[in-house]
């Protein structure tokens, strides 16, 4: 029997990649999202692969959450790569609080929220798994909300797997990766910068969503690993 997976944040970097390497191994896979533009996107992209369910849904409003898993049924596993980020990477005399509480919003009260409501539906050797990222232990200038906030989901996750035990909460950690949400980090400079970290990391280049989509399939299929923290930074909190 095919497992049910939701993927919130799942319609584009690496969400979609995980999403299309879940489906391509006959996985059912419900994406949510905020935007339904970018979710019909996302099914078209998808669509050699197979059907994928779409749902749009704001994870930071109660609501609409219980409202996503009221349409989703039972399922397996849960992954959240949501994170709303833009305009939230500035010094703190030009940091504006609304940007702040959106990352907030996308990256730990979206998780409480899908865990609250979430685990509930999932089957008892289901998991939950979230992203956090490096900004938590190589942070910069620019930084200070999303290094907060990474530092927090992860903690979070640690109460959650004692919490919420059988079911399963994990954190995969990405370093530097080429998606899309690095132009809102970056603007212009994205590729020079995501250049310039490659030089640095012992692995010689820079992230890409499929290896991110490796460590949280591993960590949905693991039954040993829960309270964990998976590092996928190219060796980066070395350097």
């Amino acid at each position: 029997m095919s497992e049910t997976i939701l993927i919130v944040g799942g319609s584009s970097g690496m969400g979609l990649c995980l999403a299309r390497s879940l489906m391509a191994d006959g996985a059912r896979v419900v994406i949510a999202g905020r935007c339904a533009d970018r979710l019909r996107r996302a099914a078209d992209a998808l669509a050699d692969v197979g059907d994928v369910r779409t749902i749009a849904a704001d994870i930071a409003r109660e609501d609409d959450v219980i409202r996503l898993f009221a349409a989703c049924g039972d399922l397996d596993h849960i992954v959240s790569t949501a994170a709303d980020i833009e305009g939230a990477y500035e010094l703190l005399p030009a940091l504006d609080v609304a940007a702040a509480r959106k990352v907030v919003d996308s990256k730990f009260i979206g998780p409480l929220l899908l865990a609250k409501h979430g685990a509930p539906r999932l089957a008892e050797k289901g998991s939950i798994t979230f992203t956090s990222g490096i900004a938590a232990y190589r942070p910069a200038a620019r930084g200070s909300v999303v290094a907060g906030v990474n530092g927090a989901l992860e903690s979070l996750a640690y109460a959650l797997a004692i919490e919420l035990a059988p079911i399963r909460v994990n954190v995969v950690s990405p370093g530097w990766v080429d998606t899309p949400i690095w132009k809102q980090v970056a603007g212009d400079e994205a590729s020079a910068r995501l250049n310039d970290m490659a030089k640095r990391l012992p692995v010689g280049r820079i992230g890409h969503a499929a290896d991110i989509a490796d460590g949280i399939r591993f960590l949905m299929r693991n039954g040993f690993a829960t309270g964990s923290v998976l590092h996928l930074d190219g060796g980066h909190r070395l350097v």
